[in-house]
């Protein structure tokens, strides 16, 4: 699995002009399933999610979590996070898993957030979706299950 996890001072997702998911402080989590991912995955990323300390403390140092100071999440699906444009332009996403296997671990990935104490609202699963954010820092952090960056 792969995540782009970004420090927010809010951020909303809408489809079909209505808000799906909105929140205040917290991470916006784009998170994309691969072919070879597992439950092990969605474990993992959750867990480090949930504990990454890029939230400043009372010094100015990122050092606080996601629950040291109280935010949520917003979780939205996306594929085309394993789009591999090394050979050419046009984007290819055969490593991105099939739609069934995607959502199963995107919702598990989700109620481990949950399970964590933490509110995590989301998108809609294979819904075209607007996404707004305030990127705040800015703080972008790449993840990767595999640990391929």
């Amino acid at each position: 699995m792969r995540a782009v996890v970004q420090r927010v001072s809010r951020a909303k997702v809408t489809v079909n002009g209505s808000i799906a998911g909105e929140i205040g402080r917290g991470l916006l989590v784009v998170l994309g399933v691969g072919r070879e991912d597992g439950e092990a995955d969605a474990i993992y990323l959750a867990e480090k999610i949930a504990g990454l300390r890029i939230f400043e403390d009372d010094d100015g140092k990122m050092n606080r979590s996601l629950v040291d100071v109280g935010g949520s999440v917003l979780a939205v699906s996306q594929f085309t996070l394993f789009g591999d444009v090394r050979r050419g332009k046009r984007p290819s996403f055969d490593a991105a898993a099939p739609p069934e296997m995607a959502r199963t671990l995107y919702e598990s990935f989700v109620g481990r957030i949950r399970a964590a104490g933490l509110t995590c609202e989301t998108g809609r699963f294979q819904e075209m979706m607007q996404v707004e954010l305030v990127n705040e820092g800015p703080v972008t952090i790449l993840l990767d299950s595999k640990k391929e960056f």
